[in-house]
């Protein structure tokens, strides 16, 4: 598979990995042992960041459209998101509360659904 492609799937930022990891494809096997046994850039890029804006988003606890709405546009390391989380802006607020809501929402709806099967 791409660098992008494995990249996602380890939730990293492609630009942030090592240019060993960029340069060539990643086997599944490769892949496979990145989760299995990450090695230490790695687990401080997981542990610092930079982060993509998903794993970004989910941190926050708003969605990517929330993220935009807020004007984040770029990645944010750990630390930045730490700093987020505690000045708590009003566009943080509102995101996060929309995003409860529509998960709120979705749990209505599922169970709605279930029971009438």
């Amino acid at each position: 598979m791409k660098p992008a492609t494995a990249a996602k799937k380890l939730e990293v930022l492609l630009t942030a990995t090592p240019e060993a990891f960029r340069d060539h494809d990643i086997t599944r096997d490769e892949l496979a042992a990145l989760q299995a046994d990450p090695p230490e850039w790695l687990v401080t890029l997981r542990r610092e960041g930079p982060h993509p804006r998903p794993v970004v988003a989910q941190r926050l606890g708003v969605s990517n459209s929330g993220l935009a709405r807020g004007g984040v546009d770029e990645p944010l390391t750990t630390a930045q998101i730490g700093a987020l989380l505690d000045a708590m802006p009003e566009w943080l607020t509102i995101e996060r509360e929309r995003q409860r809501a529509v998960r709120a929402e979705e749990t209505r709806i599922r169970r709605e659904r279930a029971g009438q099967q």
